[in-house]
């Protein structure tokens, strides 16, 4: 059995991290740099660096700042964030990225996902998506909406069949954040999360929600996701990654230790 991977992720702007409610109500967690250096001190499997306010604002991600985690932290580390074009992602690669996330662009340019990937190989790219449910007058969930631009922009896709597409041009992980749960602490999307994992046959991180260690362990069980992000307990040290692995060894979730 794959070990299931515990990410922890920096939510970048203004060259700080940065967490909120469902994508509004940012404050302040920290410097960059350091915070990085301390998740690969916990063991952490990965990183994620979202530059959330750079497709929003038109601009590239820092990859000055990318520079600078990089040649701090030996773990995994993938880099998201105004992204445009093939060219962006080459220079976030030579900056040090391990992969690189594309949301607004990926939906903006299918092609990209196709391009990158043969360019520089399934491994490196990760399509995000950013999910919101919509709801049937029973108030049931009737599907999830796929939103770019930092969770700001709606769009006309539906997330199961935009997973099922970008797999199919050659994305080798889907990075899921649930809009509706992110940053509440109240656990992930399962719902959400099952129907993306049942729909490819790609890794997905699930995203959005995670307060609780057995946030973690329900998601795993319940949903078949390959990774968990989280932020808010992390960066105010609610809970370690060590602490959060001994729990689901304990559970009999397989994680690196």
């Amino acid at each position: 059995m794959l070990a299931k991977r515990i990410i922890p992720c920096l939510d970048i702007k203004d060259n700080r991290v940065v967490k909120g409610v469902r994508f509004v109500g940012l404050k302040d967690a920290g410097d960059p740099v350091e915070v990085a250096k301390l998740y690969e001190q916990e063991e952490a499997d990965e990183l994620v660096f979202l530059d959330i306010t750079a497709s929003f604002q038109q601009r590239k991600t820092l990859v000055e700042l990318v520079e600078k985690i990089a040649k701090n932290i030996y773990m995994p580390f993938t880099v998201g964030g105004g992204i445009k074009d093939i060219n962006d992602i080459r220079d976030l690669l030579n900056a040090g990225a391990d992969k690189v996330s594309i949301n607004t662009a990926a939906v903006k340019y299918p092609d990209l996902v196709n391009e990158s990937a043969r360019r520089f190989g399934s491994q490196c790219i990760v399509v995000a998506i950013d999910a919101k449910s919509i709801m049937d007058r029973g108030l049931r969930v009737e599907r999830w909406q796929v939103y770019i631009n930092g969770g700001r922009t709606s769009t006309d896709l539906d997330a199961v069949e935009w997973a099922k597409e970008v797999a199919w041009r050659g994305a080798g992980e889907i990075l899921l954040t649930s809009m509706d749960q992110d940053g509440t602490k109240d656990g992930y999307d399962l719902d959400l999360t099952r129907a993306i994992t049942e729909a490819v046959n790609i890794p997905v991180v699930a995203s959005g929600g995670a307060g609780r260690p057995e946030h973690f362990y329900e998601v795993f069980v319940n949903t078949g996701a390959d990774a968990a992000l989280a932020a808010s307990i992390f960066h105010y040290q609610q809970y370690t990654i060590r602490e959060i692995k001994q729990y689901l060894k304990e559970k009999g979730i397989a994680v690196r230790i």
